[in-house]
């Protein structure tokens, strides 16, 4: 989440409380825009209310005393209704001074910038001495938010079928606690892991895709504002077993591995794979889980030749 902070009021930039991209705390002061004009506004409109307070007082008294004079024929119906005028006229006055009194408040308070949430500031864009607010909104700086943060991606109308066919529904993915993977940079796999927290309402007609985000706890500020990231959404858990990466081959025919059969001899053997998961892939079909491949030395190793072979962690039993 990013959010531009931006001058409310018109004045004199007296200081800037931060240092050019630091973190910073919700509520945490920033910048203060010139602030003496706006206490003097506040203290005319405190005093203000002190009079329409008087003057209500005073109306609300005459008009009590020629109600009581009236109601004893000793003064007229002129006199009643002018005090009562006096006195709503006060009343009104008292209110608008209030509200006066809050803006100039407000005003005050504007004059003091400070962080809406945890997060990072970017470098400040005006300067102590400037004028700010005078004929336009004045941006000062931008703050984003790192913990959390979220990840935009998309998915196709496809991938959408097979979540939807997993028992996710839009708008239920967060409270359903359902989980979302991502990795940055040169990190390997994907470490960093969230949930789903929003799905756009339709697809996109161009391409056929849905606009998903993933909310990631980042109090280490580890995952950075505006980073790349590969995304991975896990349908289910299941039991599988894992090659790794460089013992898969390829030809026309598909992927194969090499596989130690019987008296040691090498056999090609074409396989189904599937996802890959930390520089392993999954097999689908064409392996047990008690067979031998060959891991390494891959090139030296012909099919139809004999080999030894050795567990990576040691000899073979």
């Amino acid at each position: 989440m990013t959010v531009q902070l931006r001058a409310r009021v018109a004045g004199y930039l007296e200081k800037v409380l931060f240092q050019d991209g630091q973190l910073v705390k919700e509520g945490q002061l920033l910048f203060v825009v010139q602030q003496n004009t706006y206490r003097d506004a506040l203290a005319q409109a405190e005093a203000a209310i002190l009079l329409q307070t008087a003057q209500l007082e005073y109306a609300t008294a005459q008009f009590n005393r020629y109600w009581e004079l009236f109601q004893r024929k000793a003064a007229a119906q002129s006199d009643v209704d002018n005090w009562r005028f006096q006195r709503d006229s006060a009343r009104a006055n008292l209110m608008s001074a209030r509200a006066g009194r809050d803006l100039a408040a407000l005003n005050l308070e504007y004059t003091e910038v400070r962080s809406p949430f945890d997060g990072r500031v970017d470098r400040r864009l005006v300067d102590p001495g400037n004028l700010v607010g005078s004929s336009e909104v004045t941006v000062l700086t931008t703050v984003n938010r790192i913990d959390p943060i979220y990840a935009y991606f998309t998915i196709s109308e496809s991938d959408l079928a097979r979540l939807t066919e997993a028992r996710w529904r839009p708008g239920k993915g967060r409270a359903a606690k359902w989980p979302v993977l991502i990795g940055i940079l040169e990190e390997k796999g994907y470490p960093h892991k969230g949930l789903l927290d929003f799905a756009s309402i339709s697809l996109t007609a161009t391409s056929g895709t849905l606009q998903m985000r993933g909310i990631f706890a980042n109090p280490e500020g580890v995952l950075p504002a505006g980073a790349y990231a590969r995304v991975r959404v896990p349908l289910a858990q299941k039991k599988g077993l894992l090659v790794p990466q460089e013992a898969i081959g390829s030809d026309q025919r598909g992927y194969f591995l090499l596989v130690v059969g019987p008296g040691d001899t090498v056999v090609r053997r074409y396989v189904t794979v599937g996802t890959e998961v930390d520089g392993m892939r999954d097999m689908v079909k064409g392996l047990g889980a008690e067979e031998w491949i060959v891991v390494k030395g891959v090139q030296k190793a012909i099919p139809g030749r004999r080999v030894t072979p050795q567990r990576q962690d040691g000899p073979r039993p």
